[in-house]
Order: structure tokens, then C-alpha cells, then sequence
């Protein structure tokens, strides 16, 4: 999982943290060794926590929200704001700071998604067709069913039923760090079950937002993007296992992707799908050489980067009235109750009728109480959020209201029905 490759040997990370007197050939070992380890061991073990990534999520979230509602909350906005030139005014990237990290660095994270999702269906849980089916039938019901709720609530105003996939999709790292909380009350068929549901929910938003949420489209950067995607696809071909040359032609993919009306972080998803993986060779795969590479900067770095930026908003003047708007209402109902509704029912339903099987050594309790915690959205909510209303900038903060809300709800229900349910 993500945030277990954090510490994985491979793992340019891993070289990085590790303090080179820690080399057991190293002569400048000495005695300030154990003063070093004893220092760092707090870090480190929260490295190893497999909560660490949903935690500083939320200390981020958190901390945006206390700086946008104190003294420094003009200063947060503005530097939000502030453009920033890469290269020179005539030739050049010029993005906000809030397009910076929305645009360029969820590139990233998308790529590293996509990278999840293609391992998982050559030779994760999503490769076995049996395996895969409840995730997959929970993931519809977990996508449309809470789509359905936003929808009634906001069918009258062809402005914000625009938001109808925000509380459509789950955040991993949130949800499983919830999870993971527990320890081994919770069975680990659980876990894969709401692993294999939030990379499928992943796949989902990445649709959504390649079809629904692009502007208008450029055909001779469509042109391009196609180029340099036939480019990457010979070089997965000709089985080139260094990734500068993908990188190489995947910036200029980024470039006409985001000159071509679709949105940029698709760039990341077509770049991930070219990545060649040996199934027969893992170590020397160029897939997996990535994604552990990747995990701990997009976990500790990234996504919190991305929920920092994303989380803040004004609470000034609001009051319970203030979650009944529609943007904020059909968020909430989505999240909490379309969520858990839409997941619930159709895995119950695909056991019931030997469609698939249910999680081994697990209750149905349990599972209603996992179902509860994929209406934890945030990060991508957020970020479909953002996409949704992009022109109307009016309704972002009740997005974040609803977004915080709801997640906050289903953490908070879905954690204590564990509590209650799971075995001991």
C-alpha cells in the first residue's frame, strides 16, 4: 500500500532518510549513533504507521483551516493566488500557486494512482475477476448512488447540479487509516475490500473528469497530446525500462494536455498507462521501481500539500442553516448516506444472489460499519469540487463545508460501529 513503500529498501526515500552513520561499514559511526536513533525514532515509527498518511492529511486540513480563519488568513489567500512564472514571461508556464499544485503536482499523484490501479488489475486483488467483483459492484453503488442524492437536491439549478460527482468518489488514505486505527479487530479481507473499492472509485473520478469536466477542446493539441502518447506507447513497445525518456516525452503530454481543454492531470493517468511492468520480473520492473519510489512523497508530500491549499475557508458567520444551501447539503447527504447506501446495498445484494463472495471471517455489521467509511472523500472531492465550479468560484467554500462535513461524519460513525462490531 502507499504508504508501506514509504520505508521500502528500493525506495529513494528510504536512501534519503536513513543517516549515513547508520552504515555499519561507516567510520564515522560513534557514539552519537544511539543519540541519532534515539532522536529519530519517533519519526520513524510514525513512518511505519499505517495511519501516518491519513494523519497528516488531516493535521494539514486542520492547519488550513486555522490559518484561513486567523490573523494570516489575507496572507493565505493571496499567496494562493500569486502567479509564478517557470521559464520566461514569452516562453513559459505561468499558474497560480493554487494551479500549481491542482494542475502540476495532482499530475503526479494521478500518475501515481494510475500506476496503483494498473499493478492491481495486472496482478493485484483486481486480477482475479472473482476477487475484484464486490469492490467493483460496491464501487457503482458507492458512485452513483451518492451522485443520485447531490442530483435530487440540486436538480433545479443547472449551476450546481455541475458538482453532481463530488461526493461520488473515496479518500484512500483517510478511510484506510481509519482502519487501520483498530489494528487486528478488523479482518484483512476488510482492508483489500476498501482498498480495491477506493482505487476502483479512483478509476471512476478519472473518467468523470476526463469526460464531464474538461472545457473546450483544442483539436490541434488533441493532435499532439495523441502524438506523444503513440511515442510513449513504442517506447512500452520496444521495451525501453529507463524512465527519462518517458518523462521526457510525458512534460510535453502534460503541456498539450493543458493547452487542449482536457485537464491537465489526465497527462499523469495516459503517462502511467505506458509504464511497462513485468509480472514475471517484479524486481526489475519499471512500474513497480515507481510507485515505490513515488508512495512516500506523494503521501507525506503531495496530498498534504494538495489538502493544505484546498481545505481552507472561512467559518465567519456560519451556522448550522449555513449546511441546508444545496452545494453543502447534496455534499453531506452523498457522502454520509449516499455513501454507505450505495456500497451496502449492492454488495449485500451481488452475496445475496452468489454474484460474489463476502469478505472472509468478517460479519455484516462490519462491513455496513467499512461501507460507512467510504464517505470520507476529501481529497478528491476537493479536487472534483474545484474542477465542478471552476467558473463559479461563489460556491467553493460551501463544497469544502460539505466536503469537511461529510467526511467528518462518516469517519466518526463508521469508526465507532467498528468499534462496536468488529471482532475483538
Amino acid at each position: 500500500m502507499r504508504y508501506q513503500a514509504a520505508l521500502h529498501p528500493e525506495s529513494l526515500f528510504y536512501r534519503l532518510i536513513i543517516p549515513f552513520w547508520q552504515l555499519k561499514d561507516n567510520p564515522y559511526r560513534s557514539k552519537y549513533y544511539l543519540m541519532i536513533q534515539h532522536i529519530t525514532k519517533p519519526f520513524r515509527e510514525f513512518f511505519k504507521l499505517e495511519a501516518s498518511s491519513g494523519i497528516m492529511l488531516l493535521l494539514a486540513a486542520i492547519l488550513a483551516l486555522v490559518i484561513s480563519n486567523g490573523s494570516y488568513s489575507e496572507e493565505y489567500f493571496l499567496i494562493l493566488k500569486k502567479y509564478i512564472t517557470l521559464g520566461t514571461e514569452s516562453f513559459g508556464l505561468k499558474l497560480s500557486v493554487l494551479h500549481w499544485i491542482n494542475d502540476v503536482l495532482m499530475a503526479v499523484f494521478f500518475f501515481f494512482v494510475s500506476l496503483e490501479i494498473k499493478r492491481e488489475f495486472l496482478q493485484g486483488e483486481l486480477s482475479n475477476p472473482k476477487q475484484a467483483l464486490l469492490p467493483i459492484i460496491g464501487a457503482v453503488g458507492g458512485m452513483v448512488v451518492p451522485a443520485l442524492f447531490y442530483i435530487v437536491i440540486n436538480y433545479e439549478d443547472s449551476t450546481t447540479l455541475n458538482g453532481w460527482a463530488i461526493p461520488s468518489a473515496t479518500d484512500i488514505a483517510f478511510s484506510l487509516g481509519v482502519l487501520s486505527l483498530l489494528g487486528k479487530r478488523v479482518p484483512i479481507s476488510l482492508k483489500v475490500f476498501l482498498t480495491a473499492l477506493a482505487i476502483i472509485d479512483d478509476l471512476g473520478a478519472i473518467v468523470i473528469i476526463a469526460f464531464f469536466y474538461s472545457g473546450n477542446i483544442q483539436a490541434m493539441y488533441l493532435v499532439l497530446m495523441l502524438i506523444a502518447l503513440i511515442i510513449l506507447v513504442l517506447l512500452n513497445k520496444f521495451k525501453i525500462n529507463k524512465f527519462l525518456p518517458y518523462l521526457i516525452v510525458g512534460i510535453f503530454l502534460w503541456d498539450f494536455t493543458h493547452q487542449s481543454g482536457i485537464h491537465a492531470t489526465i497527462a499523469g493517468v495516459l503517462l502511467a498507462l505506458t509504464i511497462p511492468h513485468n509480472t514475471k520480473i517484479n524486481k526489475n520492473s519499471l512500474l513497480l521501481k515507481l510507485e515505490h519510489g513515488l508512495s512516500p512523497y506523494v503521501a507525506f508530500g503531495i496530498m498534504p500539500i494538495f489538502a493544505f491549499a484546498n481545505a481552507g475557508v472561512s467559518l465567519e458567520g456560519l451556522t448550522f442553516l449555513s449546511l441546508l444551501n444545496p452545494v453543502p447539503l447534496g455534499i453531506v447527504l452523498g457522502l454520509f448516506f449516499g455513501k454507505q447506501i450505495g456500497v451496502f446495498v449492492l454488495s449485500y445484494l451481488a452475496v445475496k444472489f452468489k454474484i460474489a463472495d463476502k469478505p472472509t471471517n468478517s460479519t455484516w455489521p462490519a462491513f455496513y460499519a467499512v461501507s460507512i467509511l467510504t464517505g470520507i472523500g476529501f481529497t478528491m472531492s476537493l479536487f472534483v469540487g474545484n474542477l465542478a465550479f471552476a467558473n463559479d468560484m461563489q460556491y467553493i467554500d460551501g463544497v469544502k463545508i460539505g466536503v469537511l462535513a461529510g467526511s467528518l461524519l462518516s469517519t466518526v460513525f463508521g469508526y465507532v460501529l467498528l468499534l462496536l462490531f468488529a471482532k475483538r
